[in-house]
């Protein structure tokens, strides 16, 4: 995934490409730290996959279905809320001391590919970290994907 495009990219082994999607990545650009906002960059995989057999706009909490289904009613009762949507790919880096360890990690940051209002928009920065997807999207790519899939942020 290149953050300059805003374009989440699935490769298959000989490189060519299997699907194409918009994406939102960090408002704050790209940055490793904790408590940056940012996107990390480098090799990363997929930890863990949450989700599986909700239904599209189900609101996540503290990476768990709360039961509530995404409205434009329940975003004005909760105007604040950055909202994690659909399904959740939780990433952790590989790279020790760029995206893996004290004060870079990745898996530890929650940065997520993660579904979000479709009211928001795509091929913007505008994420708190997280690359958010468009719900049908996100459903589409977590059904392709392994856990232990790598992702690579460029």
């Amino acid at each position: 995934m290149a953050l300059a495009d805003q374009v989440l990219e699935v490769h298959a082994a000989d490189g060519s490409t299997l699907a194409s999607y918009p994406v939102s990545t960090a408002l704050n650009g790209a940055g490793e730290q904790d408590g940056s906002g940012c996107t990390p960059r480098g090799e990363h995989f997929i930890r863990a996959r949450i989700g599986d057999g909700q239904p599209l706009n189900m609101v996540f909490r503290g990476r768990r279905p709360t039961g509530e289904i995404y409205t434009d009613e329940l975003a004005q009762a909760y105007p604040g809320r950055d909202w994690i949507l659909s399904r959740i790919l939780w990433l952790c880096g590989r790279e020790w001391g760029r995206n893996r360890g004290p004060g870079v990690d990745t898996f530890r940051r929650f940065i997520y590919i993660h579904g979000t209002p479709d009211t928001e928009p795509m091929g913007i920065p505008m994420s708190h970290g997280c690359i958010r997807m468009r719900n049908n999207d996100v459903a589409e790519l977590f059904d392709r994907v392994p856990t232990g899939m790598r992702v690579e942020i460029q």
